[in-house]
């Protein structure tokens, strides 16, 4: 079976709150790590009113305490917003504090509009000297030499996985030339998938650095809301439908309660909009859950699969990772 992983936005919902949405995000780890899953990643964002994760690392030492097997990690941080030294120090704490369980994916995108980012000090170009942050961090994870006027304390010499993530074909070229596991969000930017896994397959050039990556590893991102059967599963899936059509519309907001009807109430171009970013999504009850998971590893190659889950009612978002994983199984 092809490995499973989540990605959580600590989404808070409509009625909800960031504590509530916190409190959710550590119980469905402690359910993925039981049910099997590999890895539990979090995502920058900010200002934005439906997702609590903006403190990336922090909810991540949150996460990691309340469990104890499974890998917790950044999918990602948006290294522009940040200096390289700052999160070496950041992921080399948590290392430090949970051996062998952290990972730390790097996008090169603010995680926020325009205006936020102003507000981040962000520079707008900090974004075109991307791949010179990376190597420096990755520079900042290296054993300390003799007399080296600045150490990443703690960072130095630890063991932190580094991904490249990515939605365009950017991310592609510059994991494949520095050798590293490569992260696509297909899950809303699936247009340029094909020839972004293609790039990163036939680019990639192995690192000479100790235990680095020697062949290709690619990560997809893929939307999966499961449940009982096909039909309440596709009106779960309702409240992920209306929150992508409220970024688009520039009206993020807390995730919606699902509803029907969702979709005939868009305008043509609307709906096309929201089912091109939606195209790699699998919904249904178990049986086409697995059909459509192992149709989607069939054409793609992944070697691993991230998943997302856009419910409303807490309960029902644990209940789809279950269904997903008894069905995979």
């Amino acid at each position: 079976m092809i490995p499973l992983s989540i990605l959580d936005l600590a989404s808070i919902v409509q009625g909800g709150n960031a504590s509530t949405a916190l409190a959710n995000t550590l119980d469905l780890a402690r359910h993925a790590e039981r049910l099997g899953y590999r890895r539990f990643w979090l995502a920058e964002h900010h200002s934005m009113t439906g997702i609590a994760s903006a403190a990336t690392s922090v909810v991540i030492a949150h996460v990691a305490a309340g469990t104890s097997t499974i890998r917790v990690g950044a999918g990602g941080v948006m290294l522009p917003n940040h200096a390289p030294l700052l999160i070496a120090e950041q992921f080399g704490t948590l290392a430090a504090l949970h051996p062998g369980r952290i990972d730390l994916g790097l996008g090169r995108a603010p995680g926020s509009d325009p205006a936020t980012s102003r507000a981040l000090r962000r520079d707008p170009a900090a974004g075109d000297s991307f791949p010179q942050d990376v190597i420096e961090l990755m520079h900042w994870f290296e054993p300390a030499t003799p007399g080296q006027a600045v150490v990443a304390v703690p960072g130095n010499g630890l063991d932190v996985p580094i991904w490249i993530l990515g939605s365009s074909l950017f991310g592609a070229q510059l994991a494949a030339a520095l050798g590293l596991p490569y992260a696509f969000a297909s899950h809303f930017a699936p247009r340029l998938l094909n020839e972004a896994i293609a790039i990163y397959r036939e680019r990639f050039t192995p690192s000479d650095r100790p235990g680095a990556l020697q062949k290709p590893y690619v990560m997809l991102g893929l939307n999966v809301t499961a449940a009982d059967s096909d039909e309440e599963a596709r009106f779960l899936f309702s409240s992920g439908q209306q929150m992508f059509v409220n970024v688009r519309r520039g009206h993020p907001g807390p995730l919606p309660p699902p509803r029907e009807g969702v979709l005939d109430e868009l305008a043509p171009w609307e709906r096309a909009g929201m089912e091109e970013m939606l195209a790699a999504a699998v919904v249904g009850g178990p049986q086409t859950v697995r059909w459509g998971i192992e149709s989607f590893v069939e054409r793609t190659g992944a070697d691993e699969l991230m998943v997302v889950s856009s419910i409303y009612e807490h309960a029902k978002r644990v209940h789809s990772f279950e269904v997903l994983m008894q069905a995979m199984q």
